[in-house]
């Protein structure tokens, strides 16, 4: 089978591999659609914190936000697996820790994480072979476009649910990339008053095209009373302008990753009685996500820019965005399909 492989910094090939198979309690899934996450791009730069500190090593095969149908089944798994369309969860525990047992595997010291972490090879690829404990079915109203966004859409629920907003309360959005984007959507939902700030004027037109009330940069952002924050930026100075936002006695939430150490005065947090909340993984939210997506409640399919191929992949990550893409912050890429050029 094909499948993209980051062989050092900067450096990548698409290679005819041998395909996976389902080894006991796995499953071999036929890769539909895959979303390239920030995290790919740092793991192409050579930035990814994981290569730092040994969790990662090229070569590596990423794809981490990805959908397919079950191909194959290892011993132990039912059958009826066969021919069902799924997702799945990146974070794959040890199963036995203390976090695996209380249902926190996501945290888990020892976990591997899909195209990630510990050598699980990613998605980017005609097919991959994972953990049926992993495996979530997708419904036949969540298409493929929709399954590869649960995995971002995961995060960016769990971000929502943190923020612990009533209906017509209001939140700011800090960051209108995917995550963002999307955790704006799940908010406007549940029927919450949503802004976003960002830093460029097109990024902030997809977040009204998706329903904020406001949109807004850091030179106009409006003075309101903020009921909870949500950084889903990279940037460092982001998590201390969110509590210096936030309203007394509400949250912070954060969830995007800056390359620098970002700073945060406590004491801003203490005075206002405020709560600062952090978000790792979809792990928790994706059901939640698919359950939203397959009632219409969330669309996310408007996020997607464009769907390409594998050996479009590295284009991408090294930042070359293709001429008739959408608006949207969101690359997929179908493992199946052959390169145009």
């Amino acid at each position: 089978m094909r499948a993209f492989v980051l062989t050092g910094p900067g450096r990548w090939t698409v290679d005819d591999v041998e395909p996976p198979r389902a080894a006991p309690g796995h499953v071999v899934v036929d890769i539909a659609r895959v979303g390239v996450c920030g995290t790919d791009t740092e793991l192409f730069s050579g930035e990814m914190e994981y290569l730092r500190d040994g969790l990662a090593a090229y070569p590596l095969r990423p794809g981490h936000e990805w959908c397919g149908t079950v191909s194959a089944v290892g011993e132990g798994v039912d059958p009826a697996w066969l021919g069902r369309r799924t997702t799945g969860d990146t974070q794959i525990g040890c199963g036995a820790c203390h976090r695996c047992l209380a249902g926190r595997q996501h945290v888990c010291e020892h976990r591997h994480e899909i195209g990630l972490r510990r050598g699980f090879d990613g998605a980017l690829a005609e097919q991959m072979a994972v953990p049926v404990s992993a495996l979530l079915p997708l419904p036949d109203s969540v298409d493929d476009t929709a399954g590869a966004m649960v995995e971002p859409g995961g995060n960016a629920l769990r971000a929502v649910l943190a923020a612990d907003l009533a209906p017509r309360e209001r939140l700011l959005v800090i960051g209108p990339g995917t995550i963002g984007l999307l955790a704006a959507m799940f908010a406007l939902a549940r029927g919450c008053e949503v802004h976003v700030l960002g830093a460029t004027r097109a990024s902030l037109e997809v977040a009204r095209t998706h329903g904020a009330h406001g949109a807004w940069t850091s030179d106009d952002l409006p003075d309101l009373r903020w009921d909870a924050v949500i950084d889903a930026s990279n940037g460092p100075g982001s998590p201390a302008l969110a509590a210096g936002l936030v309203d007394a006695g509400r949250r912070i939430v954060l969830i995007g990753l800056s390359d620098a150490a970002s700073l945060l005065d406590t004491r801003v947090l203490v005075m206002k009685d405020a709560h600062a909340v952090g978000i790792l993984s979809a792990s928790p939210g994706l059901a939640g996500a698919i359950e939203l997506y397959a009632s219409g409640a969330v669309d996310p399919r408007g996020l997607v820019a464009a769907t390409l191929t594998l050996d479009d992949v590295g284009g991408v990550l090294g930042g070359v965005r293709p001429v008739d893409a959408g608006p949207g912050p969101k690359i997929h890429v179908d493992p199946a399909a052959a390169h145009s050029k």
